[in-house]
């Protein structure tokens, strides 16, 4: 029985193994990549009119075969789908099955089976990533909840034994390790939001230079290192056209990472970005003076759970940071700073003429 030509190009372009049975259950067409994961990539059009048993060579970790398990051709009429099942092929690799159930009249018979077919490679690295996240995730949340569950149990146990100095401290350590819990929760939603497209802006015109130094102020509270910002007058700076929130967000997570991940003076500045087709922005870049990024891991600075160095914390910041940069439309650069250690910068758009101050 020959295949029919132009239905045999159309499989043979998709990127999944695509088998096809006829009412009859025999074999009508064989993908290219279906007959090769199935072992007959010697000669395909072998297989055109064989029995859908015989060619669908698929076996569960309990011998069962793909057919006779699933009995494509059987059970209610109202059925239109074998939902998606991990199989092993003749070689022992796992793929990822689903078949598609046609009936010419609604409640009819089945009168073709189609079958996909998909390496299972993709499904086990998501699954190690679900992993690596759910590790990071535990990991991170132990060390705070560890502090916050025994400064409490202490305080609990020898309340009247202890001096008000002694309960403020504790209390005070309480309170970090429940803002750092807040922070690491926000993170995840962040990167959740980030991942499905969900993330959700609302910009204004903003003074940038405004932002930044509170940012800074904030930050050099809870450190001895100098972090100096660099921005021209204020009527030379034209405001940015972002979401507030976000662009905050931005600016402490890339101070706070120079602080724990670089050394010296840590530089943040702010100068206007000239655009031709559009309203002048500003170009945001903080720097230090540490070893900085090298070139070949710049690109795996940016995704979730990077960590280089000693400094610790979740490897969540630049991913976030990189995902609100684009979400601005802009793009996040990492370099060399003048002196050594990293630079990072990013353009953020201006204002329209017709939503300025």
């Amino acid at each position: 029985m020959p295949s029919d030509a132009p239905a045999q190009d159309v499989v043979d372009a998709l990127p999944d193994g695509v088998v096809v049975a006829d009412v009859e259950g025999r074999v009508t067409v064989v993908s290219r990549v279906a007959a090769r994961m199935l072992g007959h990539d010697d000669d395909p059009a072998a297989l055109v009119g064989r029995p859908l048993a015989d060619v669908l060579a698929l076996r569960d970790q309990d011998d069962h075969a793909w057919v006779a398990h699933n009995c494509p051709f059987e059970g209610l009429r109202t059925r239109t789908a074998v939902p998606e099942q991990s199989w092993l092929l003749p070689d022992g690799t796992e793929v990822l099955v689903v078949a598609r159930l046609h009936r010419e009249v609604p409640l009819g018979p089945v009168t073709s089976v189609a079958v996909t077919i998909r390496n299972g490679r993709g499904r086990a690295r998501l699954d190690r990533e679900r992993s690596d996240l759910v590790a990071t995730v535990a990991h991170e949340l132990r060390s705070p909840l560890t502090g916050v569950k025994g400064f409490v149990q202490a305080l609990l146990n020898r309340w009247d034994k202890l001096n008000d100095e002694q309960k403020k401290l504790m209390l005070t350590t309480v309170s970090a390790d429940s803002d750092r819990l807040s922070r690491l929760i926000a993170e995840l939603l962040d990167v959740a939001r980030i991942d499905t497209g969900r993330l959700q802006l609302y910009p204004r015109p903003s003074d940038a230079a405004v932002l930044v130094r509170r940012v800074v102020d904030s930050v050099s509270a809870g450190t001895a290192r100098e972090i100096v910002v660099v921005a021209p007058a204020d009527d030379v700076l034209p405001p940015v056209l972002v979401d507030p929130d976000k662009f905050t967000q931005v600016v402490t997570n890339l101070v706070e990472n120079a602080v724990r991940h670089g050394e010296g003076v840590v530089r943040v500045e702010l100068a206007p970005e000239p655009h031709a087709d559009g309203p002048d922005g500003v170009r945001l870049t903080v720097s230090d003076e540490g070893e900085g990024i090298p070139p070949e891991l710049r690109r795996r600075a940016v995704t979730k759970f990077w960590t280089a160095g000693a400094g610790g914390g979740s490897g969540l910041g630049l991913y976030i940071v990189n995902g609100l940069v684009r979400a601005h439309g802009s793009t996040l650069v990492i370099g060399d700073a003048d002196g050594g250690g990293a630079r990072i910068s990013s353009a953020w758009p201006g204002v329209p003429a017709e939503l300025a101050f």
